[in-house]
């Protein structure tokens, strides 16, 4: 196989990179995309040169205004989507955010109208049922110390 046929069958998904935030109540910080029609966990895509993290700690500081430090990897999700081409999703924790700090957040007023934190069980009314899965898994890997691995959501074994 020629290096060119090779490059054509490399995989080149897109990546994104999120964190997720709790109050002193363990419940989970959301917010409210003006282009999505369900709550999302702060974060976007990772650009060019970026490393996950790097992004991850640009778009919280772009999206809510605040630079808190970024933990650990939480959860990858591979989610394949024949619309949007593949994409490998990075999780991250980004600890608790006290009054003081929610205080100091400023959202990015072009492309979210709120935010507010929820209890885990709410989570199935207010986003997309992969992302729940998702935040789950984070759960799951703050409690165990081991980072999940998912693929469209769903813990692999």
């Amino acid at each position: 196989m020629s290096e060119n046929e090779h490059e054509a069958k490399m995989a080149r998904p897109r990546m994104a990179a999120g964190a997720l935030f709790f109050d002193d109540d363990d419940r989970v910080l959301l917010v409210d995309p003006s282009y999505k029609d369900y709550l999302d966990i702060p974060g976007g895509y990772v650009e060019q040169g970026e490393s996950p993290l790097q992004a991850c700690v640009r778009e919280v500081h772009e999206e809510l205004g605040i630079k808190p430090r970024i933990g650990r990897l939480l959860v990858v999700d591979w989610a394949p989507s024949p619309g949007e081409g593949d994409k490998v999703l990075y999780l991250f924790d980004g600890g608790r955010l006290g009054p003081d700090e929610c205080r100091r957040i400023e959202l990015q007023a072009d492309e979210l109208r709120g935010f507010a934190f929820h209890a885990p069980g709410a989570l199935p009314e207010l986003t997309i049922p992969r992302l729940v899965r998702r935040i789950a898994a984070g759960v799951e890997a703050l409690a165990t110390g081991v980072t999940a691995y998912l693929e469209h959501g769903a813990v692999q074994s």
